[in-house]
């Protein structure tokens, strides 16, 4: 992926440990600060920028992952294709396709822009509350995913009906109902009617 200033200012080759900051924002997305990535994290939680990215494959399927057991947020559970924070000042387009190049080894394409969704979602298992300002995004992923096993445990395309099942059978992520609902109108329009998005 590209180096912009932004990300070569937030890259640390010194150790895992480095200091992740968030862009907190008001209720209109208007940035109104920073916090640390966990202290915005810890409730009641603090208003923050996110993203959420939502890849398919050119037969309609949704590519979903599950978030690798040594996450400090949401371990081992189910979620969309990626989902992150912008660093404070970056784009949220530019955070969506560096994060996903990162996590899962692709690059997407044709991504698109898909709204925004606010919402609050406690963690129970963790205690931590997502106080989310969330942009969405869909695009196709044309390779096939070579996960980081620090980020991801595992991967697969889903249709809408073996998604159900596998809501209905394993642990998602608590967001994920919220962004997938409010990205199905651009989902729609990328996959098609018959897609069944």
């Amino acid at each position: 992926m590209p180096t912009t200033p932004v990300t070569a200012a937030n890259s640390s080759s010194n150790s895992a440990q480095e200091t992740i900051m968030l862009e907190l924002v008001d209720e209109h997305g208007n940035t109104i600060g920073t916090a640390e990535k966990l202290s915005a994290h810890q409730a009641p939680g603090r208003l923050h920028r996110a993203f959420s990215v939502f890849l398919f494959d050119e037969q309609g399927r949704l590519l979903i992952q599950r978030r690798a057991l040594g996450k400090y947020h949401s371990p081992g559970v189910w979620s969309n294709t990626c989902c992150g924070h912008p660093y404070p000042g970056e784009a949220p387009f530019a955070a969506a396709a560096r994060r996903t190049h990162e996590e899962l080894g692709i690059s997407p394409s044709l991504l698109a822009e898909a709204g925004t969704v606010r919402y609050n979602h406690p963690d129970p298992a963790s205690g931590l509350v997502e106080q989310e300002y969330n942009h969405l995004f869909v695009g196709l992923a044309q390779s096939a995913p070579r996960p980081d096993p620090e980020e991801v445990g595992e991967t697969a395309f889903v249709t809408p009906a073996e998604l159900t099942e596998r809501h209905g059978e394993a642990s998602f992520s608590a967001w994920f109902m919220t962004v997938l609902d409010a990205a199905r109108p651009a989902i729609r329009e990328l996959t098609g009617s018959a897609g069944g998005w």
